[in-house]
């Protein structure tokens, strides 16, 4: 079943012109593949008390915000096949991995983005502790706190297993999630700007 929920996000996701434009510009592969490289080894690194429940930085934000959520996507997907290769992830499980590690922190990252820019003034310290560092946190905790309403649901732990053994971590990885996120979108709006598309040098620069 998550694997049929994982194909319709997907096929939903990755359209037509963003294939095109990724095959056309061998800058934007190489990107793309960065990406991928960096998610998988930040996923790599991860400490749990129980199987299943795991927490590590995600990274997923920063990679949001420099790709945009469609090629995002694409790099969680190749992320997740070279854990897979690894043997990190199981086959069995890698759907749902894929759908609570990365997808549900990605469209919740570019959705905060997407309301930011269009609610508060368009200011560089904005997109970074806002749309980077804030949105960072939040986008982790959103991910432990979905990730236990999932296994409750499945019955794989009860309810106070998973508070004292899980959610409480959220307080723990929120600000290296945020550190790590906020700093590298700093380092990357500037030196390289044109790098991060969802950054807008004339918009953000100007005020």
């Amino acid at each position: 079943m998550s694997y049929i929920i994982l194909a319709i996000i997907l096929a939903l996701s990755i359209d037509k012109a963003s294939l095109t434009g990724l095959i056309a510009h061998p800058a934007r592969q190489k990107g793309l593949f960065a990406c991928a490289l960096v998610l998988a080894l930040l996923w790599r690194i991860k400490a749990g008390i129980f199987p299943g429940l795991d927490i590590h930085i995600l990274g997923v934000t920063a990679v949001t915000l420099i790709l945009g959520w469609r090629l995002a996507t694409l790099a969680s997907v190749l992320a997740t096949i070279l854990l897979l290769a690894f043997s990190v992830v199981s086959i069995e499980s890698a759907a749902t991995f894929i759908i609570l590690t990365a997808l549900i922190p990605i469209y919740f990252s570019y959705l905060l983005f997407i309301v930011v820019y269009h609610a508060l003034p368009r200011h560089l310290f904005i997109y970074i502790f806002v749309c980077s560092f804030l949105c960072a946190a939040l986008a982790n905790c959103l991910k432990i706190f979905v990730g236990a309403g999932y296994f409750w649901f499945i019955g794989s732990y009860d309810w106070v297993t998973l508070t004292e053994n899980y959610l409480f971590l959220s307080a723990l990885i929120w600000f290296p999630e945020a550190m790590l996120n906020g700093m590298a979108m700093t380092l990357m709006v500037i030196y390289r700007p044109h790098w991060v598309r969802t950054f807008y040098d004339k918009e953000y620069l100007s005020q």
